[in-house]
C-alpha cells in the first residue's frame, strides 16, 4: 500500500504523527470502451463549449453555476486560500459507543499507521480505544473537503471512517409513508419472524460470499485468451504521429520542387514554345577606389 496522506492525530495535548492508506480496494474487471470492429480505444477529451477549443488541464479550473446558468468561476490558488484548520490533523472531539452511528453516514475508510517516532502513543490510543468500547469522533480534511470521521481499532490497526454531513443525507419521502399501514395479521408477523431465524448466524462471516458476477467474467476473458479471440488494436503512438508529419513534408517539399519546375519551364519558353531569349545579368557596379 502507498501512503496516500500524512498528517496527525490530535488526542487532547497529545499529537500522534500518522500516515493515511486507503484501506479498501475496488475489485471489479476494469474494461475500457473500445470500437468493436477493431479494438481501438475510445477516447473523450475536454473541449470548451464556447470557443470549441480542446483544453488542456493546467487551464481548466473549478466553477459554480448559478440558478440563472451564470458562472462563478473559482482557481486553485483561490481553493488554497479557503481556512482549513483540520487540513493535517485528525482532531478527536469526542467518544460515543460504535451502536449511536447510523452506517448510512459512513463514507470511506483508511487505515492509519504510526510514523516511527510516534508508535508508542500511537500504541496508547489504541489499546485504550479498544478498552472503552467505544470511538472516537473527529474531524479532518482529505482532498480539500472536511468531513467528520469515526477512529476505531480493527486488526489492532486504528481505522479511520470519514461520514457524510447529516445534511448529506437525505430524508425518505415516499407517499406510503403518508398513507394509513396496511393492516398485519399476527400469523404473518409470526411467519415473517420464523423466516428471519431459519436465515439467522451468530456473527457475519464475509469470506463465505463470492461476486459471482466477476468470477464469470473473468473466465469469459482467460476462455477468449485462451481461444486466441483477441483483437489488437493498431498502434498509436508518437512515433508514428512523426513519421506521418515528416511524409507530409517531404510531399510538401516535393509539391513546391515541382511547382518552382513547372514554372520556370514555362517562363523560358514563349507563347509558340519556344525557348525566349535569356536575360542579359544587369552589369555589377565597381566599388569607388579608396582616397
Amino acid at each position: 500500500m502507498r501512503a496516500m496522506w500524512k498528517g496527525s492525530v490530535s488526542f487532547g495535548l497529545v499529537s500522534i504523527p500518522i500516515q493515511l492508506y486507503a484501506a479498501t480496494e475496488n475489485k471489479n474487471v476494469s474494461l475500457r470502451q473500445v470500437h468493436e470492429a477493431d479494438g481501438g480505444r475510445i477516447q473523450y477529451k475536454r473541449f470548451c463549449t464556447i470557443d470549441g477549443a480542446e483544453v488542456p488541464y493546467a487551464e481548466i479550473a473549478k466553477g459554480y453555476e448559478l440558478p440563472d446558468g451564470e458562472m462563478v468561476v473559482i482557481t486553485d490558488t483561490e481553493m488554497a486560500d479557503l481556512p482549513l484548520p483540520t487540513q493535517r490533523t485528525i482532531d478527536v472531539l469526542e467518544f460515543v459507543p460504535l451502536e449511536s452511528i447510523d452506517p448510512i453516514q459512513y463514507d470511506r475508510t483508511y487505515y492509519l499507521e504510526p510514523q516511527k517516532n510516534a508508535v508508542k502513543p500511537y500504541i496508547v490510543l489504541r489499546d485504550a480505544l479498544h478498552k472503552s468500547s467505544q470511538v472516537a469522533i473527529a474531524k479532518v480534511a482529505v482532498r480539500q473537503r472536511e468531513s467528520m470521521a469515526v477512529l476505531r481499532v480493527h486488526a489492532d490497526v486504528l481505522v479511520m471512517t470519514t461520514m457524510l454531513w447529516p445534511d448529506e443525507v437525505r430524508e425518505p419521502d415516499f407517499p406510503f409513508l403518508r398513507d394509513d399501514p396496511p393492516q398485519i395479521r399476527p400469523q404473518e408477523l409470526t411467519m415473517a419472524g420464523s423466516l428471519i431465524d431459519s436465515l439467522a448466524e451468530p456473527v457475519f462471516e464475509p469470506e463465505k460470499y463470492h461476486d459471482h458476477y466477476r468470477e464469470a467474467l473473468e473466465e469469459m476473458i482467460e476462455a477468449k485468451v485462451a481461444g486466441e479471440e483477441t483483437t489488437k488494436p493498431a498502434a498509436v503512438t508518437a512515433k508514428a504521429d512523426v513519421v506521418d508529419l515528416m511524409a507530409a513534408l517531404q510531399a510538401s517539399v516535393d509539391a513546391a520542387k515541382k511547382s518552382r519546375g513547372a514554372k520556370s519551364s514555362s517562363e523560358e519558353s514563349d507563347e509558340d514554345g519556344e525557348p525566349a531569349a535569356k536575360k542579359k545579368p544587369a552589369p555589377r557596379k565597381r566599388a569607388p577606389k579608396s582616397a
